[in-house]
This record gives structure tokens, sequence and C-alpha cells, in this order.
């Protein structure tokens, strides 16, 4: 009851601000633009985040930053239907999304193209990614002196073992199956051929991806693309002439670019009259949209995010990767999982995995939420090795296609640094009782009694991951190792091999999850359940595996996710 009395009197304080604004937006309406500006950059949210009271240094995002996915589609479902309206202008700047936000933005555009508007795409400097989803637009402009980064994709993958060895660092690791190449890092001297084959797997998929969405958005055959981008990068000038943008256009020259009324004006302060953003548009409409507060509260899915390298505890502070602490994420699902009113929860993974207790702790929490209610895991890019541990526990995994699951495997190691040591003048001795007393000692290499013990271990651990992979998947031991050993796949190979149970959006992994939970279909509210992700330094990372431990990562499949034009891997 006391719910309805604040609901009526705050749309009844939203009714009297429309009212008393009706004869501004009558007055504006005669200046409505004809395109809208909108302005991609950085790595767009799939829902709408809380505003910021407070932007660091000051500043706050330009007027046409799209904040979210979901609220770029309900402006581009707005301004489609409104006749006055011819288009929209797209500028790219930094843009810096996953594989699957990029092919969600580019439906998006298609879609808008399709209800007769026209979509004009505009960058100073453009890589991949971003020019795949310039394809989608109308025209394409770049500015004077723009560049187009279309060279395809490179991955560098990195040896440090005779590196480590010429300082007097030794690694010592014992890992399970040929393809958990993870250890390869510090032990290898070159590159094994299965750590080329993997890449080159990756590879072969974006790329293919990359000349399809250039063929199809400017019109070439495949075999024009492939020869275009072996001539890449280009200039502003020398992609005109390629075909490869419609014209060049600096940023005060687009207002006329766009409107051909102006194309002939000579008052140069009228020709740079700015593009207006969306908020513009709405301030001309006579009864914008307005967000009435329900007198019902909407159902609410929650979500959990497991992003980074998965550790033991509350994860470490430090700037450089993400973590994910097994401490933070458990708490996290287990309000989650409290929570009466999130009627399912969606888990959201983008992890190489890490330490294998910390994973396997944190798949024991999802499996006890997942008794109460349904749980989707989502992985827009890794879901490896102790990621995907974690994910196991879910109802279902979803996938998209261009995302980098699977690695199951073990390793475990430690460095040894007795070079580094003799090289310094520093002299340890260890004195111990018990056969593997000295295991955990940065001073020497594993006796073989040790060896033979770590070797045990990982062994029951690579054993005790398989039976839970065979039981969330519904296979037999046998049929997962044999896809197993640390073999990486992309979500669309995942799906074919049974890791995965089915390739598609976040949105649409939502709309399922709430589908189990026997929601009716509607509007629903996401509720982000904190996991507490903080952030590794590479040395952090390096230290953390100086002792012997073990460990469910898979750090090459972390860095394939963000092939650009070229990867460190």
């Amino acid at each position: 009851m006391v719910r309805l009395v604040f609901v009526a009197l705050a749309n009844l304080l939203l009714g009297v601000r429309t009212l008393l604004g009706l004869p501004f937006r009558l007055l504006a309406a005669r200046h409505r633009p004809p395109f809208v500006r909108f302005r991609l950059s950085g790595d767009l949210p799939y829902r709408e985040q809380r505003q910021r009271r407070f932007w660091p240094g000051g500043s706050r995002p330009e007027p046409a930053t799209v904040s979210s996915l979901e609220s770029f589609q309900e402006a581009l479902g707005l301004l489609a239907k409104d006749p006055k309206v011819k288009g929209i202008l797209l500028e790219l700047e930094g843009l810096e999304v996953a594989s699957a936000k990029k092919d969600a933005l580019v439906k998006l555009l298609t879609d808008f193209r399709a209800a007769g508007k026209r979509v004009v795409g505009w960058a100073v400097s453009v890589d991949n990614l971003g020019y795949q989803v310039l394809c989608a637009a109308d025209e394409v402009l770049l500015a004077p002196a723009g560049r187009l980064e279309l060279v395809g994709y490179a991955a560098e993958a990195t040896a440090l073992g005779e590196g480590l060895s010429r300082v007097g660092i030794q690694a010592h690791f014992v890992r399970r199956g040929d393809y958990k190449t993870a250890p390869e890092l510090f032990t290898h001297a070159h590159v094994s051929d299965i750590q080329r084959q993997t890449l080159e797997a990756f590879l072969d998929e974006r790329y293919a991806d990359l000349v399809e969405t250039v063929a199809r958005g400017r019109k070439r055959t495949p075999e024009e693309v492939r020869a275009i981008i072996d001539s890449g990068p280009y200039s502003a000038q020398r992609a005109v002439t390629a075909g490869l943008v419609d014209a060049v256009c600096s940023e005060a020259e687009l207002p006329a670019r766009l409107d051909e009324r102006r194309r002939d004006e000579k008052d140069p302060d009228d020709a740079e009259e700015p593009l207006e953003p969306m908020a513009t548009w709405l301030a001309t409409q006579p009864f914008p949209p307005v967000k009435w507060r329900p007198a019902k509260r909407r159902p609410k899915l929650g979500l959990v995010t497991i992003s980074g390298m998965i550790v033991p505890g509350k994860g470490s502070g430090g700037i450089g990767m993400k973590t994910a602490g097994a401490e933070s994420v458990v708490k996290a699902l287990r309000t989650a999982g409290r929570d009466k009113r999130a009627k399912a929860v969606v888990l959201y993974i983008n992890s190489p995995g890490g330490s294998a207790l910390a994973s396997e702790l944190i798949l024991e929490a999802v499996q006890r939420v997942a008794r109460k209610k349904p749980v989707i895991a989502y992985v827009d890019q890794v879901c490896a090795s102790g990621g995907y541990m974690a994910a196991l526990g879910a109802k279902a995994i979803w996938t998209a296609p261009h995302a980098i699951i699977g690695s199951i495997g073990v390793f475990a190691g430690k460095f040894e640094g007795s070079g580094l040591m003799e090289r310094l003048g520093v002299r340890r001795t260890i004195i111990a009782r018990g056969e593997n007393a000295g295991i955990f000692s940065t001073s020497r290499g594993f006796t073989p009694h040790e060896r033979a013990s770590l070797e045990a271990e990982v062994e029951e651990t690579y054993q005790a991951f398989l039976a839970h992979v065979a039981k969330a998947r519904g296979r037999t031991k046998e049929e997962i190792h044999e896809r197993a050993e640390g073999r990486v796949y992309s979500g669309t190979r995942a799906l074919a091999a049974g890791l995965v149970d089915r390739s598609s959006s976040f949105e649409e992994a939502c709309r399922h999850a709430m589908d189990l939970a026997q929601v009716p279909p509607g509007k629903f509210d996401l509720a982000l359940y904190s996991s507490g992700e903080r952030r590794f330094t590479l040395l952090q990372v390096l230290l953390s595996m100086s002792s012997t431990r073990l460990y469910a990562l898979c750090p090459t499949s972390w860095s394939m996710a963000g092939f650009t034009t070229r990867q460190d891997g």
C-alpha cells in the first residue's frame, strides 16, 4: 500500500513536469533535427548502468555518447517511427567491444536501415572491429587525416623458457594433456606446434568473419576483400580510392554533408552548426516517452560476474589484469540466491580460469543457487579452464560464436631460482624432515619423489574435472577426455562438441533464464550482485605461481579474446 502511494506521487510529478515543458517542446519542434548524432566509444555494457554523480577529472561523457546497447536500441526504435528523421550519424572513437557486442550493433543498424532510415558512419581512425560496424552503414566517411587500420589479425605467442634460464631461473611444471599449453610460456624455448595450431584455428575464424562482413557491407567478393586487407593499412584518401570509404569529410563539414540544403550555403558559421544528440531530439517531441513508475514491481533477474583470473580470497588490489576472488564471487552468488525478487540468475563469465581450488569453490556455490532457481551461464569472450569449471553448475551454458571455451585440464609447478641466487652470491641450504617437505622451495627443482606426488595430485584433479564436466554435460568421462586435455574451442566449435548448449546473444540468454523461472514475457530489471573483482599486476600473477599449487588456467585463451591488429599472447 505504501509503495502504491509513493508510485502515484512519483508519476504525478513526472506528469506535471511533462506538461510544464510542453510549450517549450512545441516551440522546439520546428527545429527537429533530420539527423541525430551517436558516438560509440569504449566497451558498451549490455544494459544501462547507474548514472555517476561525479566523473573522474570533473568531465562527463559527450552528450552523443551511447551509454549501453539497451539505450541505443531504444533510441533507434523511437527514431525509426519519426517520419521527419532521415537517419543518424554514427561516430566511432576507440570502440572496444567483444565480437558478440559488435554483432549486436550491426543488427541494430541493419534493422534501423530496414525501417527506411539512413545510417552514416564517421571516424578519425578505425580498426578491424570498428570498420565491421561501419560496414553496416549506408555511407562511410573518414576525417581527412584519418586512417583505416584494416590489416587482418595477428597473434604473438611467447616462450620465456630460454630467457628465464639465462638469468638463472628454471620453471618446473607438471601438466595433464598436450593441449594444456599454459606452462609452455615458462618452460619452452620456442612456441610449440600445438600452441601454433590453436592460435591459427582462432585466427582463421576471426579472419573469415572479417572478410565476410566487409564483403557484405562494401559489396565485394571475398577474394577482393582479402586482397584489400593485404594492402592495408590505409590513409583516408587511399581508403576512398580503394572503395572502402565513400568520402573524406572533416567534422565541421558533416552537417552540410548530411543536409543537402546546406551544401550550397555560403555562411560558414551555419555550415559548422553541430549535429544534435538524442537528448535534443527528445526535447522537440511534444510528448516524449516518459518512464512511468510501475505500480507493481518488475520481476528481477540477478547478474553475477566472474571477470578475470580466478584466485582464492577476495582478490588483490593493484593496476593490471582483473582477478575474481572466490570468496567475493561466492558471497555474490549467495546474495543472489537469497533474494526472493530475483527469479533467476545469469552468470556472466569472462575468465581464463586460475586456481583449481578457487574454481571448484565457485562451482559448488553456483550449484547451490541452481537448486533454488534457474541459473544460465553466458560467455561472450572467455570461459576457459577454471572459468569453464565454474560454468558447469549452471542449468545451461550459452555462448557467442567467437567466444573462447574449454581448456579442460590442470597443471602445477614452481619456479626455481637457484641459478639466479648463485650468480648473486646467495647460498641457501634446505634442511627438511619428510620426503616432500621441500616441495614448495624455490631453491631447487622437484626430487623424483616430489614430482611423482605432484603428478598424482594433478591426475586426481584432472579426473575430478572430467567428472564434473561429464555429469553436467550428460556424457561419459571418456567422451569428455577426448574433448579435454587442454583443448580450446570457439563458441561455434564448443557447441558442436557438446560443451555448451546454445550460441546466442546476452539478451536472449537473459530472457531464457526468466522463461525457465516461468516469468511471463515482458520487461524485467537486471540486478548486479557485485563479486568484487579487483586488479592484479603481472608481477603479482607470476609471484602467485612461484609456489607449488594446482591451476586450472589458460592465459593463452584470455589473450586470444581481444584479437586486434596485433595481439601478444
